[in-house]
């Protein structure tokens, strides 16, 4: 799986750089990092902790390896020979043309610079600029790792390749990348937060309400509806069958009310300031950041993995990048030249804390996900890619047979060792066996593969280039011995016949 970023570079490490950083990190791309800040480097490891506690957890695919991290005190040295470069510096205008300076006269010529401001026009940050047509904005959500969404916003300065090859970097990434019609003050997704900011300032000035009460408002209702459907849609169904025309003839009056004051703004004095303040401590000021960003993340990982189900909005995203992962496990699978004499090893995994039972042991589905990606990690390895999917081919698992044989807890390091134990024109019939880090079985499990011709819907013959590996593995596999249990059924256990009096 060919990639089209290999490094990145990320001028700032806060909340929005440290983010970038673990969201190229764990695609796969190298990063190297200019953050003059002295602790940058405990805050970027911080939130890279959280990311790769928060991808273990929702990807369900093999990670692989991440890219390689570089701290450097040059801005030069971080920037010379990256493919993309994200600026993510505080948002004053004069300091990032200072930092873009520095960046165009270090940076290569096709080098892409994106900037995650979140008010700025890029014709403003292009300003005095050597190159402007290769900045635009790359404007994106806290957090940064998890969040898809990504606006970019380009000026009459940037051709529209530039901005297609940004978007396609965004894309590697898993990010989903909205191209902004129009430069505008705060692009999009900020002026609809700033409308409900200000809102509720005033709700909190007024007494109306404090800042619980508000979030409370928010997660309990409309929030829920806007994470999976978004405002207008979400309006469409309560316009019911007559639709969006219909909502906005029953609603649209009420926009005449004086409800709001969305084009005013209490004045932040101090007493406003300190209430707020006070308001969050008792809100949620039981809780370090660090297990806020936690909550957050096990949070939106829930909804994610909800929406993935349905292959709707974000979890459509989710499905595609974990796609990603499992078509780079797959390369690796392929390239990989094992010893096919004995079992091959070639899936991997961890077990988190949240595939646990109520008895504290993997919970039983996970053995079978577990297997399910060592199957998939061989047909990577036979060469079963999206290229070969492409015409309508694929291998659909028809029956399998699980032994549990140990009690897996959390934080198992497991290998599946996978075995070949027969395979004509359209079956492979396989045995995979479940081992932690001591070489103790945990499970097993057999599997009957069939080839299917998707579009026909029924078995078909493999083609190449899955029979010209099967048959370079047949001899090697064929000298193993078959585990006695292979092939066997669950034994019969019978109710005793009752006696009749």
């Amino acid at each position: 799986m060919s990639q089209i970023i290999r490094k990145a570079a990320c001028v700032g490490g806060g909340v929005i750089g440290g983010g970038w950083i673990a969201r190229f990190l764990l695609n796969g791309i190298d990063v190297a990092v200019f953050d003059p800040h002295p602790e940058a480097k405990r805050i970027v490891g911080e939130v890279l902790d959280n990311a790769r506690r928060a991808y273990g957890k929702m990807i369900q695919a093999p990670l692989g390896d991440e890219g390689v991290l570089t701290f450097h005190d040059d801005l030069a040295t971080a920037v010379a020979d990256a493919d993309y470069i994200q600026e993510s510096v505080p948002e004053q205008l004069a300091l990032k043309h200072r930092v873009l300076a520095q960046i165009e006269a270090a940076a290569r010529p096709d080098a892409l610079i994106g900037s995650s401001t979140s008010g700025f026009k890029p014709s403003e940050l292009q300003e005095g600029a050597t190159h402007p047509g290769r900045i635009f904005v790359a404007h994106p959500f806290n957090p940064v790792y998890l969040v898809p969404l990504v606006e970019v916003v380009g000026s009459p300065a940037n051709a529209p390749a530039t901005l297609d090859r940004a978007e396609a970097i965004q894309r590697e990434t898993g990010m989903m990348p909205l191209r902004v019609r129009k430069e505008i003050d705060a692009h999009i997704g900020d002026r609809l937060l700033e409308a409900v900011w200000r809102e509720s300032l005033w709700l909190v000035n007024d007494d109306v309400a404090t800042t619980q009460e508000i979030d409370d408002v928010i997660r309990f209702s409309f929030g829920l509806r806007w994470a999976q459907m978004g405002l207008f849609e979400t309006y469409r169904i309560a316009g019911g069958e007559a639709g969006m025309k219909h909502f906005i003839e029953q609603f649209g009056p009420a926009l005449a009310w004086p409800w709001t004051k969305l084009m005013d703004v209490p004045e932040m004095t101090d007493e406003l300031a300190t209430k707020i303040g006070d308001q969050s401590d008792a809100q949620s000021g039981m809780h370090t950041i660090r297990e806020l960003e936690r909550i957050r993340d096990d949070n939106l990982i829930g909804i994610y993995q909800a929406l993935k189900a349905n292959d709707w909005g974000a979890g459509r995203t989710l499905r595609e990048m974990e796609d990603r992962f499992f078509e780079r496990a797959k390369d690796g699978a392929a390239e990989a030249t094992p010893d096919y004499a004995a079992p091959l090893e070639l899936h991997q995994c961890r077990v988190p804390g949240d595939w646990l039972d109520y008895n504290g042991h993997m919970t039983e589905f996970r053995y079978l996900q577990v297997f399910g990606d060592a199957t998939d990690a061989f047909l990577g390895h036979i060469g079963m890619d999206a290229a070969y999917r492409a015409p309508g081919r694929s291998v659909y698992t028809v029956e399998s047979h699980i032994r549990h044989l140990s009690e897996t807890k959390a934080g198992t390091k497991l290998s599946v060792r996978t075995t070949v134990l027969g395979h004509d024109a359209k079956r492979i019939r396989l045995h995979h066996e479940m081992v932690d880090d001591e070489g103790n079985v945990q499970a097993t499990g057999e599997h009957m593969l069939v080839h299917v011709d998707t579009s026909a819907g029924k078995a078909s013959p493999m083609q190449a280039p899955l029979t010209d590996r099967l048959s370079a593995l047949s001899p090697g596999q064929r000298g193993l011995v078959a585990p006695d249990h292979a092939g066997r059924p669950i034994r019969d256990i019978g109710w005793p016949v009752a006696e009749v009096e």
